[in-house]
């Protein structure tokens, strides 16, 4: 069965060095996983952090939903993730000593579930993104280039 893709953090990859990525459930009510479904997500700008041993999700924003009445829910309401208890402790040590974050990269859906990926990162400098740009017009002139032979 495939994921059903429902958002992509495009930026991430641009501000970021992403050094692993790993994936996480997300506690979420009723009008959220239906938002979802309607692709009604932006991950720009959000970030996870620990909290007393638990995950947290900031600033995912989850439009209301339509047909949502008076328990629709916050759009950008704090969303706890659901991972093993070992893993929020490696993750907490690797936060904490190498001043790496934790972005999430994309949500989607897996036999129903709704997943997140979330990324061990670093940010990058002015001059790194200067040079993946490059690297990255690079590319595309070889592409051009092989493809015109």
């Amino acid at each position: 069965m495939a994921d059903k893709t429902v958002t992509v953090n495009r930026k991430a990859r641009h501000e970021f060095h992403i050094l692993e990525s790993f994936e996480a459930g997300i506690a979420l009510t009723g009008t959220e996983v239906k938002s979802l479904r309607a692709n009604k997500a932006n991950l720009q700008d959000s970030f996870a952090r620990v909290e007393n041993s638990e995950l947290i999700l900031y600033n995912m924003h989850i439009s209301h939903y339509e047909q949502g009445n008076q328990f629709n829910h916050e759009p950008k309401r704090p969303r706890k993730l659901l991972v093993h208890k070992r893993e929020i402790m490696r993750l907490l040590g690797k936060t904490q000593e190498k001043g790496l974050t934790m972005i999430p990269l994309k949500v989607y859906f897996t036999r129903g579930k709704a997943k997140i990926e979330l990324a061990l990162a670093k940010g990058k400098k002015v001059h790194d993104k200067r040079e993946t740009i490059k690297e990255r017009d690079a590319k595309r002139e070889m592409e051009r280039a092989m493809k015109a032979r």
